[in-house]
């Protein structure tokens, strides 16, 4: 009988990049003990080449390579004497760096339904040495922020008194707003109802009168040829 041997993926050598499989990794090992220099320089063309085909939703050309280049490298652990192409200077420690992590504003879990954006416009507030700018610009957020509820909560009914109460907590006591200060929201065009333009109107009438015309002219030819 033959000796079958399996090979399973728990012995074998780990991806570097999955996204290339592993028949790409295996080429590239090869590629590594092809003893003739020009031999090996143009096998790792056509593997990069290869790479390319497998990922072929790239439409920067240029780019595309150098980056496949910088992946060759990488499955090749950075231990191959291939001449990469002009302008692409592969090392391990420029390829492994990573982006700075992006900073998120903090979150204020009580008063999230205004939106982050208020707390920007409640510090450009506070900064302003006018009181009477201060003021005027407390009104345009008071009327922000009722706007904003109303974009994302239009299920739930939000007074004056309540915005005002929660600008005031949110700027921790430094603007407060007038209890006769009405915010206005600025939105009430769009809960007007749409009519029909006038000229589809005139239209349907002129079809009307066209139509009863018809009735009056066709009655009275027959009333002439009963005659």
């Amino acid at each position: 009988m033959h000796n079958i041997q399996f090979e399973y993926r728990s012995t074998v050598e780990e991806l570097i990049m999955p996204e290339y499989g592993r028949n790409v990794q295996d080429l590239v090992r090869h590629c590594k003990d092809i003893e003739d220099p020009r031999y090996r320089q143009s096998f790792a063309e056509s593997i990069v080449d290869l790479m390319q085909i497998m990922t072929p939703y790239n439409k920067n050309l240029d780019e595309h390579r150098k980056k496949l280049w910088h992946h060759f490298f990488r499955i090749a652990k950075y231990d191959i004497e291939v001449i990469p192409p002009a302008g692409v200077n592969p090392n391990k420690e420029d390829d492994m760096l990573r982006p700075a992590k992006v900073i998120y504003p903090p979150n204020n879990e009580r008063f999230r339904h205004y939106g982050n954006y208020v707390n920007s416009l409640i510090t450009k507030a506070l900064e302003l040495d006018d009181e009477v700018k201060q003021k005027e610009f407390a009104m345009l957020i008071g009327s922000f922020m009722k706007m904003a509820f109303r974009t994302w909560n239009k299920d739930h009914h939000i007074t004056d008194e309540i915005v005002k109460k929660d600008l005031a907590t949110m700027s921790k006591g430094k603007l407060i707003l007038d209890p006769d200060v009405v915010l206005d929201t600025q939105n009430s065009n769009s809960h007007r109802t749409q009519k029909r333009p006038p000229i589809l109107t005139k239209n349907k009438n002129n079809q009307k009168n066209k139509n009863k015309n018809r009735m009056k002219k066709s009655n009275s030819s027959m009333n002439q040829k009963r005659y």
